[in-house]
């Protein structure tokens, strides 16, 4: 197989992710809420496996006829934003008025970010809150907080998304990658044990998925507080 030829099967993995939000689709549709899950956790492992594939293989320069970064942002937009904000809409965890909010607030906020020119920093951390609402909506089947918490945290991150707070790549954010990356594949498998089990509320994942994401979520921001805003 040519290094061209390497090039063009990333391209063709990422596009699976597609595929996966689809099955992810048809399953929130029928309410099948643990399946739809199972789906965005493949979808989310296929992206966090592509990048590095495609910088191996210098994508850019070995299948240039195919926009690597925007399939990728396109995939994201549908995994990581449309089918979790389209199920929080219809679990049941946001009544009425609520999920009208909810939904249209992640949405809108979230396109507006996907198309910031300013979403990576130098260090190739994201500005802002990186709009993973696939990872929010997932620990809140989890956890079932009250629709005021929903709501809440949905606003605060949404707001987050335009402000000069970091958060890790897990790959690609070299400071802490030694623990960033073991953490976001932890965040994976209890993502796919609580999805499995149904989000049975005794599950041991749940724990696993609260440390994980307070990890995720806070690792960019400490790295502020201790290193300054540019470190």
């Amino acid at each position: 197989m040519t290094l061209a030829h390497k090039a063009l099967a990333v391209h063709l993995l990422t596009a699976t992710g597609a595929v996966f939000a689809m099955l992810a689709m048809l399953a929130a549709v029928d309410e099948k809420w643990s399946l739809m899950f199972l789906w965005l956790v493949v979808a989310f492992f296929v992206d966090g496996i592509d990048g590095p594939l495609a910088r191996k293989y210098d994508v850019k320069t070995n299948a240039p006829i195919f926009d690597g970064v925007l399939l990728d942002l396109i995939i994201d937009y549908l995994t990581y934003v449309f089918v979790p904000a389209y199920a929080l809409f219809k679990s049941g965890l946001l009544p009425g008025w609520t999920g009208w909010v909810a939904i249209i607030v992640i949405t809108f906020a979230s396109a507006m970010y996907f198309a910031d020119s300013r979403m990576k920093t130098k260090d190739y951390s994201f500005s802002g809150f990186p709009g993973c609402w696939n990872q929010v909506v997932l620990v809140l089947f989890a956890l079932s907080p009250s629709f005021w918490v929903i709501l809440a945290l949905v606003a605060v991150l949404a707001i987050a998304m335009f402000l000069p707070i970091k958060f890790v790549h897990p790959t690609r954010t070299a400071r802490w990658r030694n623990m960033t990356l073991p953490m976001a594949l932890a965040w994976t498998f209890f993502a796919g044990w609580a999805a499995w089990v149904d989000f049975h509320p005794e599950s041991w994942a749940h724990w696993g998925l609260v440390i994980t994401s307070v990890y995720l979520v806070g690792a960019g921001a400490m790295q502020q507080v201790i290193y300054g805003k540019d470190g």
